[in-house]
């Protein structure tokens, strides 16, 4: 079978979300389908790191696709014809992407419907895309995959898809991620926060994150603790490239009586360096008000780090025990949660004694044998395979 596959996230070190997933799934499965033959597709030249093996048959497709008027250009106008040029039998897209005017049996990743809840978040132009076309992928899709019950709820519901029509085949952690003893803790703070233990949030900063209400609940949970001078603060490391919509996050840091030199911002960090500082953080913090996983939770749970997250969408579902949870819309909610687990450091041991059972629940290899059971359930359904 030839299994053509949407490879525009494999990025070369700038693996997020979405990259993450790709490359972990189509790593798992090409090596344990060697009988079977690959094509990659990509918008711009790749690197040599995601030809995984042998099976593999790389191409790119012009032009480089992220804007809505050339994602037009390139699903609908250049997929079609490279499709049925390579013989393609199935395609499998999990940026969510696909193509109306193809007719091959299609398999897309639903992530998560952000842009539905949040149109604000994304641009006008690429809300009013994405508002357009999902409903009709999830309506073309011959199986529609997502990674949590959460979004796989609310697909159902948004676009009225039936239950089977959608399997979960979840996130998980890379294996480079796991404790760190107390002299690599020691020598990871040194470096990265003055020896002090400190809170973590680790990801791509734009509006959906909710960064501007994670400074300011920093900056009231600083105030509180200098008053009442029982404790030190603990400072605040955020990871990740400045993505868009950061004006107001810029001003918020900025502004006059922030605690600037307890927050550091790190840009983004090579994998080893993040998975050092993942596994020395005192606690991990997403408020992100909507997200259809979060794999840096279960990285941090993977290290025996406990997280904070956010209430509402999936980011409780992963963190489970481990994970203390809070309203993303309430400043003050988010600074208690701050000045307790500080304060009060049973909190964080009860959790952290959940991170491992909570954190074996996932695994590359698990998410890679869904995705590959449900493909193959479309393939036999098309006549593709016996």
């Amino acid at each position: 079978m030839r299994i053509a596959v949407n490879t525009r996230f494999l990025l070369h070190n700038r693996l997020e979300g979405i990259g993450t997933f790709t490359h972990e799934v189509l790593r798992h499965m090409v090596l344990a389908h060697p009988e079977h033959q690959f094509i990659f597709l990509f918008d711009r030249p790749w690197h040599p790191s995601f030809i995984y093996a042998p099976n593999v048959e790389p191409i790119q497709v012009f032009p480089p696709a992220r804007h809505p008027l050339l994602y037009l250009v390139w699903f609908e106008g250049r997929l079609p014809q490279v499709l049925r040029r390579c013989g393609a039998d199935l395609f499998f897209s999990p940026d969510g992407y696909l193509s109306l005017r193809a007719r091959l049996p299609q398999v897309p990743v639903f992530h998560d419907l952000a842009f539905e809840h949040y149109p604000g978040d994304v641009g006008w132009a690429s809300a009013r895309h994405y508002r357009n076309f999902f409903p009709r992928y999830a309506a073309r899709a011959a199986q529609l995959l997502t990674v949590s019950e959460f979004s796989k709820k609310d697909i159902m519901e948004r676009y009225r898809l039936p239950y089977h029509k959608i399997t979960v085949v979840h996130n998980a952690a890379n294996e480079r991620y796991k404790p760190l003893d107390e002299t690599g803790i020691a020598e990871v703070r040194r470096i990265w926060s003055q020896g002090q233990p400190y809170y973590l949030y680790v990801g791509a900063l734009h509006h959906r994150k909710n960064i501007v209400r994670l400074l300011q609940a920093y900056h009231a949970y600083y105030r509180q603790m200098t008053n009442e001078g029982h404790h030190t603060a603990y400072k605040l490391l955020i990871v990740g490239r400045m993505a868009w919509g950061t004006a107001q996050m810029k001003a918020t840091y900025s502004a006059p009586g922030f605690p600037s030199h307890m927050v550091q911002f790190t840009g983004r960090l090579a994998n080893l360096d993040l998975a050092r500082v993942m596994a020395s953080a005192y606690f991990h913090i997403n408020v992100s008000y909507l997200e259809g996983f979060g794999i840096p939770v279960l990285e941090s749970l993977k290290c025996g780090v406990p997280a904070i997250v956010a209430g509402g969408s999936a980011l409780h579902e992963v963190g489970g025990n481990a994970a203390l949870v809070v309203d993303p819309f309430s400043v003050d909610h988010i600074a208690n949660a701050l000045v307790r687990t500080t304060t009060i450091p049973q909190i964080r041991a009860k959790l952290q004694a959940e991170c491992e059972g909570t954190s074996q629940q996932f695994g590359w290899g698990l998410t890679a044998g869904r995705t590959w059971q449900a493909l193959m359930d479309v393939a036999a359904q098309h006549g593709i395979i016996e």
